[in-house]
């Protein structure tokens, strides 16, 4: 382990449903309106790291970070509008961040879609990567007291363990209470247990560099029409897909996304894929043809129509 003076080595391992689920929370449930920053959260851990071992954050480096999670295949997620596409992209920041994916395909069982597999890959590699690396702090991004035997088999090596946890409640678009909380049991292992609800909400409130470079830079806001809305200005559509918190509408040359807190005169959560909507067209910030305004139509309205 690191001798006084010297590199204090980090290893970094997502159970990568939980990460994206509290990413997901921050998008659209949190008043950040951001995601999660892949490149902002190594900068705070190595901060974290260094404040709790006393030591200067030039001595506390990323040297290993490990991303798990279960994937659906690709041609399930190329019938999901932009599915493929924003798992390229999500891969592509991993990979420019040094973070070495470990993917498992989804498959159904018992009516239900299961990652069979991938949590015991997540200890077996973390528990291997310890032994080799010899890692000084692993942080661990998970909340499943499944893991407590592998912090108690990473403390047996003299590994610290940090473990990031996130405790919170929210109501989705279907109306359902959402509560995270992360195990106490696992917590009462670890070396280093990070409530970080409590650091994020603290540091934004301070404006802390460490809190605000924990979100993407994009804005995630709502886009803004540009002038006053005219009923010409309104086009028809069929919902292709629904997300959480988000759905794309079909209409050429390009999908349109919308946010849920684009739906007007009716609940996001009331939405169907094959849905005739009614919506304007802007642009956000980043120039992108966006839905806005977005409200469903009748069914006698569509027939009658002919769509």
């Amino acid at each position: 382990m690191k001798k006084d003076g010297g590199l204090l080595r980090i290893g970094i391992f997502y159970d990568g449903n939980y990460f994206l689920h509290v990413s997901n929370y921050y998008n659209y449930f949190h008043p950040r309106k951001k995601r999660l920053n892949i490149a902002g959260l190594h900068e705070f851990l190595r901060h974290q790291v260094a404040s709790r071992e006393g030591v200067d954050p030039m001595c506390c480096q990323v040297i290993e970070a490990h991303f798990f999670r279960g994937r659906i295949s690709a041609q399930e997620a190329s019938q999901r509008g932009n599915q493929l596409y924003n798992d390229r992209v999500f891969d592509d920041i991993l990979m420019s961040e040094g973070v070495v994916t470990h993917y498992l395909p989804v498959r159904p069982r018992g009516g239900r879609r299961e990652d069979k597999g991938i949590d015991v890959w997540l200890a077996l590699e973390t528990y291997e990567q310890a032994l080799h690396k010899q890692f000084d702090v692993l942080v661990l991004i998970t909340s499943d007291g499944d893991y407590v035997q592998l912090v108690r088999k990473l403390n047996s090596l003299g590994c610290k363990v940090m473990v990031l946890s996130w405790d919170f409640d929210y109501t989705d678009d279907q109306g359902r209470e959402v509560t995270t909380r992360t195990s106490h049991e696992l917590l009462r292992e670890v070396t280093y247990p990070v409530a970080m609800h409590e650091l994020i909400n603290e540091g934004l409130a301070s404006n802390d560099p460490l809190a605000v470079g924990l979100f993407t830079v994009q804005d995630m806001g709502q886009p803004k029409v540009s002038k006053e809305v005219q009923p010409e200005d309104y086009v028809k559509a069929r919902v292709l897909s629904i997300n959480s918190g988000y759905g794309f509408i079909q209409y050429p040359p390009n999908n349109l996304f919308f946010h849920y807190m684009d739906v007007v005169d009716g609940d996001f959560g009331e939405l169907m894929v094959g849905d005739l909507v009614e919506f304007v067209i802007a642009r956000n910030e980043r120039g992108q043809e966006v839905a806005k305004n977005v409200h469903k139509l009748p069914d006698y309205e569509a027939e009658s129509n002919g769509w």
